[in-house]
């Protein structure tokens, strides 16, 4: 049977929010001088107030009354809620604490993971070829986990909990905005709690008070912005994963990673070392075997009628 195309939009989306994820480390190398709590708390709570706030301006309140109405979804997106402000914390933790690199092999094993996700969970197929490429990335993968010098545990959380959340989206089948909206309400509050504990604690400066110097107009609108970073590679992601096989996201994950390696190398300076370039190396020529098997089949592929 010849596989079905794929939908040209839903592959586009997943492309940008992962292009999106890639550069984020210089970013956030951008607010080093921020604490990590305070960054992944100005996140959840900017980029709430941007997407619950353009939800309840297009559809009203009702938009949340009817999301919460869809069976299962109300458990199910607080469980997707929690992985992901996790995983944000986790993520900028690492970036800012110089381990760019490790955060990198973290987004290289979460598509191997997805790819198996796909298989155990959706009951998706994947072609001899497609196999081929699976076990030329786990080789991959396996040579940089023993190769790192230490158990690379950032990178294996990440995987985890990004995977997670990803599973989550693609069997709730809420549409991705609306997910994303209470996903973030959930966070709202406790977010806004803490951030505001901290501003008068002196744990935080994006508002300067009883003599206390803030960050500065500068960093106070990254902080803000942040949270718009934040929201659109989520839409994205959560479009595609409805629109496209989930193996097909696992391995065009690929990009997020490879760019976060080249910022961490290229950019900020992190070592890494021939051990390290045979695991990616590796990685590589499996997303190549992987596309072009793709570009083979399309080619092939029988015009209708």
């Amino acid at each position: 049977m010849t596989p079905a195309p794929l939908d040209r939009r839903g592959l586009w989306m997943a492309v940008g929010a992962f292009v999106i994820w890639g550069v984020m480390p210089l970013y956030w190398h951008l607010l080093k001088t921020v604490p990590s709590l305070q960054i992944i708390m100005h996140r959840i709570v900017w980029s709430a107030l941007l997407v619950a706030g353009w939800l309840f301006w297009k559809y009203g309140r009702g938009w949340l009354r009817e999301t919460l109405a869809i069976p299962r979804a109300a458990w199910m997106l607080a469980l997707s809620g929690a992985l992901i402000a996790f995983n944000w914390g986790l993520y900028i933790w690492a970036v800012n604490a110089g381990h760019v690199v490790e955060t990198s092999l973290g987004y290289f094993i979460n598509p191997l993971l997805n790819v198996v996700l796909g298989v155990l969970v959706l009951r998706e197929r994947l072609t001899a070829v497609q196999w081929l490429s699976v076990a030329i990335a786990t080789c991959g993968v396996l040579w940089l986990t023993f190769n790192y010098g230490s158990f690379p545990w950032i990178a294996l959380v990440l995987a985890a909990s990004f995977g997670g959340y990803g599973l989550i989206r693609k069997l709730v089948g809420v549409p991705p905005v609306r997910g994303l909206g209470v996903e973030s309400l959930y966070l709202f509050l406790p977010g806004l709690a803490v951030l505001l504990w901290g501003e008068f604690h002196g744990a935080g400066g994006f508002i300067a008070h009883d003599g206390m110097r803030g960050w500065g107009w500068g960093v106070a609108a990254l902080l803000v912005l942040g949270g718009a970073l934040t929201a659109l590679p989520l839409i994205g992601f959560a479009d595609a994963v409805r629109r496209i096989p989930y193996s097909v996201v696992g391995l065009l994950q690929y990009i997020a990673p490879t760019l976060q390696l080249l910022c961490g190398v290229l950019v900020l300076g992190e070592d890494f070392g021939s051990d390290r370039a045979i695991g990616f190396v590796l990685i590589w020529i499996a997303l190549a075997v992987y596309a072009g098997d793709g570009l083979l089949r399309s080619r092939r592929r029988p015009l209708p009628a």
